[in-house]
């Protein structure tokens, strides 16, 4: 007997994927005796529908009563550690996005972050992380963390990314300031969605997740911590289904998610970028000129924002910048 589901795509090295077949209770349409479960399996040579597979892909899988046997009335996945038998992806399913670095498909939400000190956070890079989330229809939220070791930058922090528009979490893990917040929103936000949480080595985030995903770092052995073992060391984005709320999400890990490098890579357009900025839409439009760069540009009525403190200006410096890199880039440059 054949059957056909969808799944999402975990893990991929060597042509040889791990998957998550759709949940039958949430899926009754299409029956699937492995529903639920995680399996290993291959793709077809040819696969319709979007290319070459990522992680976070949702596709369409077609297995034979060959991939598993029937032990005490429960359908028990066979020997998969080459990929189930009569098993295979037949199609990737619309994307709703898809990032170049890391390569992650359909990512909902991302965490954004820094530290009050040790180290200093780094706005632009911050920024730079912003930008390429609006660009892709990706929800973010900023986390401060290790607010106990300067509480006057973790708040100076929090007004510039509320005053953006932006769901703010000043935080401590050494006293459980602003943890509880946290770890509601995560409960409600989350559910059914892909997420990840990106910052720069240093800033706690391995014991942050420990806090928030007490299973998860049991089961894998703190990802986290894995994600911040060496700078050199080569990995691919890994997606781990987590509880949340009394449902499931999943967890990217994600190697490099903070290397922003706009000099080298094509994270979006430079057309795109004032749409990027979300403070920026209720100016857009509204300027002198038609043209206006909203950078130095006489009748800006987004530097008349930035005077009168409708917009932080350190949001308008990371512009700046991001500005010129992406002005200066030639077609060919782009990866």
């Amino acid at each position: 007997m054949e059957f056909t589901t969808t799944a999402r795509v975990l893990r991929g090295v060597g042509g040889l994927y791990l998957i998550r077949l759709a949940d039958g209770e949430k899926h009754p349409d299409t029956p699937s005796p492995l529903a639920g479960r995680s399996v290993l399996c291959r793709a077809r040579g040819s696969i319709r529908g979007g290319g070459k597979l990522m992680v976070g892909d949702l596709v369409t899988v077609r297995y034979t009563d060959a991939a598993f046997e029937m032990k005490n009335g429960v359908a028990v996945p066979c020997d998969d550690s080459a990929g189930l038998p009569d098993t295979a992806i037949e199609s990737i399913l619309p994307r709703k996005n898809a990032l170049i670095r890391p390569p992650l498909a359909n990512l909902d939400f991302i965490f954004i972050l820094c530290a009050s000190a040790a180290p200093a956070p780094a706005p632009e890079t911050i920024d730079k992380l912003l930008s390429v989330a609006e660009y892709h229809g990706i929800e973010a939220a900023i986390i401060i963390g290790k607010n106990e070791l300067d509480g006057e930058k973790a708040a100076e922090l929090e007004r510039i990314y509320t005053l953006a528009g932006y769901s703010v979490f000043s935080l401590s893990c050494a006293t459980g300031d602003g943890i509880e917040r946290l770890e509601k929103f995560v409960s409600t936000a989350l559910v059914g969605k892909i997420a990840a949480f990106a910052g720069a080595s240093g800033v706690g985030k391995s014991t942050l997740m420990s806090r928030l995903f007490p299973a998860l770092a049991l089961e894998t052995g703190e990802i986290s911590r894995r994600t911040e073992r060496g700078k050199h060391t080569t990995r691919t984005a890994e997606l781990f289904p987590i509880s949340v709320g009394g449902g499931e999400a999943f967890l990217a890990d994600t190697p490099g998610f903070s290397l922003v490098d706009f000099e080298n890579f094509d994270f979006l357009p430079f057309s795109a970028l004032p749409s990027t900025m979300r403070e920026f839409a209720p100016y857009l439009g509204k300027c002198q000129y038609d043209d206006c760069t909203h950078t130095k540009d006489q009748g800006c009525a987004v530097l008349r924002a930035v005077e009168a403190g409708e917009i932080a200006p350190s949001r308008h410096e990371s512009y700046l910048s991001m500005y010129r890199i992406l002005k200066a880039k030639k077609s060919w440059e782009k990866k």
